[in-house]
């Protein structure tokens, strides 16, 4: 379950990025919670609005984002990416401190931190393939979910233990300060120790070249589909979450936290299940969606805040189980010197919809009630699942595909990326 830590490079990092992960989520936490209850009057299309900025930008930067990862030294890029988002942290965070916050600070500061992920995502994605090696790219794309869920699990509850003991501005300057570990493991990587991966030379058509490579390899269609529907209206968790605890329940903002973290148990546990998978299977993609929407359901008609913290936990686990296999199938049956762009779609795919999906989700959510908005959650899961069933029906031939071992194809395009270092030379390189 845990052997890429037996890597230090890998250890290191995952080690720096727990804390950072940790800041992370106290300050997600906290920017919902002065959206929703100090900026506005519990108005869920503002939170939508605000995510809808956030993660924009992966979408509309997504080219220019994947050829940087594949073109740059990725662990300079993600020392650089950290410092701006670190500065983004506690310029909020003296904002809030001061009083002088209004709404429009936040949506800029959210778009600000939004262009900069997008530089980040891809790299951080790809960089995985040189910490470890092919055998392990599976196991660290969990251990990387199961760091980024523990952390999910201390931050909100920790934050909101500190937004009512002393406000919402010092949790900014903590995930400010939480920096300071993500960009010390970088720093301290051993750029020896990675693995070589080709650069890609400065030529034209590149981003054209990534887009045909995807549109080649109709499993990977496939699953950026079922990826953009749960993603778009699947994945709004601060909108359902901080909906259902303050207009549903009446709750304050240490339930609030409190759900956001009991999330993260289901979520830690499909991270460490994942981990434990050897082979890397299409088809519990496909299941995993299927009870991301039956689970989104059961919360959506939970009677009392009790159960509907229970069901969190499911939709944790499920969520999780279905993201991060989804993520390791991407990679390992990616040719290397591909990754950083197909990442790049990928990760738009998943988080570029949320500019779609978080305000009508929002939207729904004030108009007929959060318990609605769950509902559309439901409905993504399930189509997705059904789309994905009906292609591998008629597509018998790449069913065997779908449910076997990708390990051959694994050492296949290692072997692809050793030609290619031949003739390019090697690149130390290194992202979250």
């Amino acid at each position: 379950m845990f052997r890429s830590l037996r890597i230090f490079n890998y250890r290191l990092w995952f080690l720096g990025a727990l804390v950072s992960n940790t800041g992370a989520w106290m300050q997600r936490t906290a920017q919902d919670w002065i959206v929703l209850t100090e900026l506005t009057d519990k108005d869920a299309a503002a939170l939508g609005i605000t995510m809808a900025l956030q993660f924009g930008p992966l979408l509309l930067l997504m080219p220019v984002a994947g050829l940087m990862a594949d073109r740059f030294d990725r662990r300079r890029l993600l020392i650089w990416t950290q410092v701006f988002q670190c500065v983004l942290a506690l310029g909020l965070g003296l904002l809030v401190i001061s009083g002088h916050v209004q709404l429009w600070h936040v949506y800029v500061f959210a778009l600000l931190l939004g262009v900069t992920t997008a530089i980040d995502a891809p790299a951080r994605q790809a960089f995985v393939s040189e910490l470890v090696t092919d055998r392990d790219i599976a196991n660290a794309v969990a251990l990387n979910s199961t760091s980024f869920q523990s952390a999910r699990l201390i931050g909100p509850a920790a934050a909101g233990v500190l937004i009512a003991w002393i406000g919402s501005g010092p949790v900014f300057i903590v995930n400010a300060v939480s920096f300071a570990a993500v960009i010390l493991s970088l720093v301290l990587i051993r750029k020896d120790q990675l693995v070589a991966t080709p650069r890609l030379a400065k030529a034209k058509g590149q981003i054209r070249d990534g887009l045909r490579y995807v549109r080649s390899r109709k499993d990977i269609l496939v699953v950026l589909v079922m990826v953009f529907l749960v993603g778009t209206f699947g994945f709004n968790f601060p909108i359902f979450i901080s909906t259902m605890s303050t207009v549903e329940f009446g709750k304050g903002s240490a339930e609030f936290g409190f759900l956001s973290s009991i999330m993260a148990v289901g979520a830690l546990v499909g991270s460490l299940l994942a981990a434990r998978r050897e082979h890397v299977r299409l088809i519990v993609v496909v299941v995993a969606a299927g009870a991301f929407g039956i689970s989104c359901l059961l919360a959506g008609l939970a009677p009392t805040y009790l159960l509907f913290a229970i069901a969190l936990v499911i939709i944790g686990v499920v969520s999780l189980t279905m993201m991060n296999t989804a993520n390791a199938y991407v990679q390992t049956t990616t040719e290397p010197r591909m990754r950083g762009r197909v990442m790049a779609l990928y990760m738009a795919i998943f988080a570029g919809g949320t500019p779609i999906g978080a305000p009508i989700v929002g939207l729904v959510a004030n108009v007929w009630g959060p318990r609605w908005s769950l509902a559309i959650g439901a409905a993504s899961g399930i189509v997705a699942a059904l789309i994905a069933v009906i292609w591998l029906t008629r597509n018998k031939r790449n069913v065997s595909t779908a449910t076997a071992s990708i390990t051959l194809p694994v050492v296949e395009t290692r072997d692809l990326a050793t030609q290619e270092i031949a003739t390019v030379g090697p690149t130390a390189a290194r992202t979250s």
